[in-house]
């Protein structure tokens, strides 16, 4: 018994003194995530990442014996981009470097190398080179990889001239740190896929249109959840459709039978408002996770749902025919929870405005959930978020929404510091947010408009705007959507502009003269105007309260990860100081005999000898 015990203690004196850490792809190791990143599909690009190690892995592939490039820019310029190179030269040996562009198309190597080749190799039709490299390094000269919209560069060259050539330069906006992947789901066997679409729609000649009909769900005898969806467009007409949406209608709605202007003389056509699913320029298909998934064939559940979408024709081609929609899946293998969605945001018309000519503007709209319960009409448990869906049009540069809980900023749930109007995905959490009843829920939204020169007002076309947040959610209730707006007559006031009504307030913004003074004065005013807060049920009900605007404490960035490549130097050190850089790669997170240290090596060599004499003194 007592040489167990020993041994025991032994083994776990080993376990403590053999390092830690997280899983690291190798050489070999499956990659989840990839894509094109040319129209031609010469360039492609595998990666994945760890979140514990805050690593990511790139492999590149691409159709050429010459150099290839891979890294990430800025959203307004390719210069100061990081570019990650490599080659195999015709006597076969390798080059490799992290570099970055000086100008449009000259490269110099970093003085930090931040960038660990995994493999580099050269056949009869493609180069392709694998490499890891930090979320953050403190290389000035390298981009961080955040959650952001994150702008992929990749180049290659014909042969081994380091030199970009414009023809083969892409640069294609991706998630690089999505969370969940299909690949990764279960697809149940019975599925049935059920189209939501508008047939042979004759598009008119106009920038905007939002064309709306009313279809009938699946009908089924039990209860089956929707577990996925995904755009359903015709070829050519890509280009023209904007958004699709997918409205749930209250079961008591009396609804319109055709196709018409959503948002025209005929309101029945805007009735249900309550987002069931959706999809906007940039998205490709949505798969829930395995525990959640939209409820249909119970009493409860919506029958009706209101088809909506916006088209685009800025080129007001005639004689243009669609007949696209959503397409869903469901099952009858059912989910554990079911899901809802929840709009959040500034209530886009009449009173959001946006002056011209700014480098920066900050648009504020406010949920308050005090009357969540109330309005659901029956208790009403805690909302958990799962994911998230961004949107504002072409103004739009960065959205946040933040979380408050008794007065006190509780986390920012989601943001986009990089905001692309032609990437609108929805994407999950990295962990579930839980909002509680009275909790406040504030969206920011920051615009530029230094090529325009009038105002730019919340509306329904592309050239409007647009400042809206959509949570996916468990378990469902009844609140569609929890919207805000400034009070237009104080910034009216502030501005210097006789209102006595909202609507003079509205045009008094067409008197003011827009100046970089007058701009930040604005904006001020906005963020301390009372802020009335609509919300809204799935049975159309609608009632208002009031709030004000709460102070945004921006999340601090954690520390730069240290080179383990090249030496980091004095000027490329951050505020945030340093962290050490994880061990070498390995092909899984669990130690092995290989990956001890020196240390716990000769202390288990001396353990053993210890036991080894204690035992034999026990004989």
């Amino acid at each position: 018994m007592a040489c167990s015990l020993l041994l025991f203690r032994l083994l776990l004196l080993m376990v403590l003194a053999a390092p830690t850490q997280g899983t690291r792809l190798g050489p070999t190791s499956h990659l989840r995530y990839s894509r094109f990143l040319d129209p031609s599909n010469v360039v492609f690009l595998r990666w994945d990442f760890d979140l514990e190690t805050e690593m990511i892995t790139f492999e590149l592939q691409v159709r050429t014996a010459g150099w290839v490039g891979l890294g990430v820019k800025n959203r307004y310029t390719i210069v100061g981009s990081d570019l990650v190179v490599g080659g195999v030269l015709p006597d076969g040996n390798v080059y490799f470097s992290d570099q970055h562009l000086v100008d449009e198309d000259t490269l110099e190597e970093d003085g930090s190398q931040d960038a660990e080749l995994l493999g580099l190799t050269e056949d009869d039709d493609y180069t392709t080179m694998r490499f890891s490299r930090p979320f953050r390094s403190c290389d000035p000269h390298d981009q961080d990889i955040t959650s952001d919209t994150m702008r992929v560069l990749a180049a290659y060259g014909l042969n081994d001239t380091l030199k970009l050539d414009q023809e083969r330069t892409f640069v294609k906006s991706t998630f690089l740190l999505q969370v969940v992947h299909p690949d990764d789901l279960d697809v149940p066997e019975d599925t049935i896929i059920h189209d939501l679409e508008i047939t042979d729609f004759l598009i008119p000649e106009e920038d905007t249109t939002y064309a709306c009909t009313f279809l009938p769900l699946p009908i089924v005898s039990k209860k089956h959840h929707i577990y996925k969806f995904e755009p359903k467009l015709e070829y050519h007409n890509e280009t023209m459709v904007h958004h699709i949406l997918v409205y749930a209608c209250g079961n008591a709605s009396a609804l319109p039978t055709g196709i018409s202007d959503c948002y025209g003389a005929d309101p029945a056509f805007h009735l249900c408002s309550q987002v069931l699913v959706g999809w906007a320029v940039g998205g490709t298909s949505y798969q829930f996770p395995d525990d959640v998934g939209i409820s249909i064939g119970t009493p409860l559940d919506p029958q009706w749902i209101r088809l909506e979408i916006h088209y685009s024709n800025f080129h007001n081609l005639p004689g243009v025919y669609d007949s696209s929609g959503i397409r869903v899946y469901y099952t009858a293998q059912l989910r554990t929870y079911d899901m809802g969605v929840l709009q959040l945001g500034f209530f886009t018309f009449p009173f959001h405005f946006i002056p011209p000519g700014a480098e920066s503007f900050l648009s504020y709209g406010l949920c308050k959930t005090e009357k969540f319960e109330e309005m659901n009409g029956a208790p009403m448990p805690d909302i958990q978020v799962y994911g998230y869906l961004l949107h504002t049009h072409l103004a739009g540069r960065a959205l946040q929404a933040v979380q408050y809980r008794n007065g006190k900023q509780l986390r920012t749930v989601c943001k986009d510091d990089s905001y692309d109007f032609n990437l609108q995905e929805t994407r999950d959490l990295p962990h579930r947010v839980e909002i509680k009843p009275g909790d406040e829920l504030l969206i920011e939204c920051q615009y530029q408009t230094l090529d325009r020169d009038t105002l730019t007002f919340g509306g329904p076309s592309t050239m409007n705007e647009m400042c809206l947040v959509f949570f996916f959610y468990y378990p469902r209730n009844n609140i569609s959507s929890c919207m805000g707006y400034s009070d237009i007559i104080y910034v009216a006031h502030a501005l210097g502009e006789e209102a006595s009504d909202a609507m003079e307030g509205v045009m008094a913004m067409n008197n003011v003269e827009w100046t970089p003074e007058s701009i930040q004065k604005a904006e001020k005013a906005c963020k301390e105007s009372q802020q009335t807060v609509l919300i809204k049920t799935i049975d159309e009900i609608v009632e208002n309260t009031t709030g004000w605007i709460p102070e945004i404490v921006p999340t601090p960035r954690g520390p730069c990860l240290e080179s383990s490549g090249g030496k980091v130097e004095p000027q490329d050190e951050t505020p945030a100081g340093f962290r050490a850089a994880p061990e070498g790669p390995s092909s899984s997170g669990t130690a092995t005999l290989g990956s001890l240290s020196l240390a716990a090596l000769l202390l288990g060599q001396r353990a053993f000898s210890w036991l080894l004499v204690t035992l034999q003194a026990g004989v």
